[in-house]
């Protein structure tokens, strides 16, 4: 019997969205190859032997853009640039060069994917100093706005969650063939949800016959409160379903309010994929996450928030496509909503329409089916082209004192 494959997912906790897209995938593969795969997501900035100001950056990536939204951008464009690019990179190599490898060593992956950026520089170190190549798959989680240190040579496929992704990595010269279009993997039960709406809303204990509004929101979206009082006075005949994030107090705000509308509060929910099915339009922030799920699932957006860099990105991605608005004060959510409930909902169904036409709910399964196949070829010794560049990342790596003499083993070999 052949050994099952083993593949190796890559992710980080910056955001909610790359985790998220290393989830989908990771079920997509169980499901596609429940008895031929592993399947394991490790996380390398939680090991105890990286900086701590990379791995601290988890966490305080919320508090920094938020906080201090100007420095964030001009961290953010002056790295997206050739030299400070390139710096990056080595940088990262020097870095993460020990937790990659060991990481490496330990589960011996035939192949791997990576939700997130920074590690294609130390995989690619990895690969050059131990003279072979794993198959690599890096799977963009940013949707318009997009560092180039997401497009490293050193991946084998670049997969992409919007043509305007394609056309960035083809900018900043990744060969065409490395480059696929498949969208941004959301949740599975996306696809899989085939109940009608009328019956969704009855398992969740909503009214069939309103229209209904989704709001998602956390201690990391700005102005929902506020939001959601003009919906809760607009008026007309509807019901909203708030999901507070995990945020207490924004969860006692919500329980605290004299609803006026049918209102259905949520501390959190793991459902939520559920939810847009059932729901009419979603207001939100333009997080990539969410905003995929929505693409999804085909529902309107009205967004909220918006942070710089990636989601601005977002949000003009979904402006641009007709599938929501970007409606910044609860003013413009009041004229937004009007427009789209009027005339029998008719911009409304539009915009619906163009959120079906550039959602890809089958991302997680063809991002899958290219792992798989990755899988079958397994690890291949490095090209001899590569010989140059090893001995000068040996010099880099031996200045900075990184051990990277030990366990040198490729794939599949046993210690003697």
């Amino acid at each position: 019997m052949n050994a099952k494959k083993r593949i190796l997912i890559l992710t980080a906790d910056a955001g909610f969205g790359h985790r998220s897209a290393a989830n989908a995938v990771a079920t997509a593969l169980e499901e596609a190859y429940p008895d031929q795969c592993q399947v394991e997501i490790s996380n390398p900035l939680d090991d105890r032997r990286t900086p701590f100001f990379l791995r601290d950056s988890q966490s305080d990536y919320d508090t920094i853009i938020r906080n201090a939204p100007e420095l964030y951008r001009f961290g953010y464009d002056a790295s997206d640039s050739t030299v400070p690019n390139a710096i990056l990179e080595s940088a990262l190599a020097v870095l993460l060069y020990e937790v990659i490898r060991d990481e490496l060593s330990r589960f011996r992956p035939d192949a791997i994917i990576t939700t997130y950026p920074l590690y294609q520089a130390p995989l690619d170190a990895v690969f050059t100093i131990r003279n072979f190549q794993i198959p690599l798959l890096t799977v963009v989680t940013d949707l318009a706005t997009v560092h180039r240190v997401w497009f490293h040579n050193a991946a084998g496929l670049c997969l992409a969650p919007t043509p305007e992704v394609c056309d960035l990595a083809l900018k900043y010269e990744l060969p065409a063939e490395k480059v696929i279009l498949t969208g941004l993997p959301v949740s599975t039960e996306i696809l899989r949800e085939r109940r009608d709406r009328t019956t969704l809303r009855q398992s969740l204990g909503w009214d069939p016959h309103l229209p209904t509004l989704l709001a998602v929101g956390s201690r990391r979206v700005d102005n929902l409160l506020e939001t959601l009082d003009v919906i809760n006075h607009f008026g007309s005949p509807l019901q909203v379903a708030v999901v507070a994030g995990r945020d207490a107090e924004l969860y006692a705000q919500l329980r605290a309010v004299d609803w006026h509308v049918p209102a259905h509060i949520y501390e959190y929910a793991a459902n939520v994929p559920t939810m847009m099915r059932a729901a009419d339009l979603l207001i939100c922030k333009a997080g990539g996450l969410i905003v995929t799920e929505a693409l999804a699932s085909g529902l309107p957006m009205i967004l909220i928030d918006a942070l710089p860099g990636q989601e601005t990105g977002n949000a003009e991605y979904v402006t641009a496509n007709g599938a929501g608005v970007l409606a910044l004060t609860p003013l413009e959510v009041l004229r937004t909503l009007s427009h789209w409930l009027m005339h029998d909902q008719r911009e409304l169904r539009q915009a619906a329409q163009n959120a079906r036409a550039v959602g890809k709910p089958e991302a997680a399964y063809t991002i899958a089916r290219l792992a798989w196949d990755a899988a079958q070829k397994g690890p291949s010794p490095s090209a001899e082209s590569r010989a140059t560049g090893r001995l000068t990342l040996i010099d880099l790596l031996t200045r900075f004192h990184v051990d990277w003499q030990e366990n040198l083993l490729a794939p599949g070999k046993k210690k003697p």
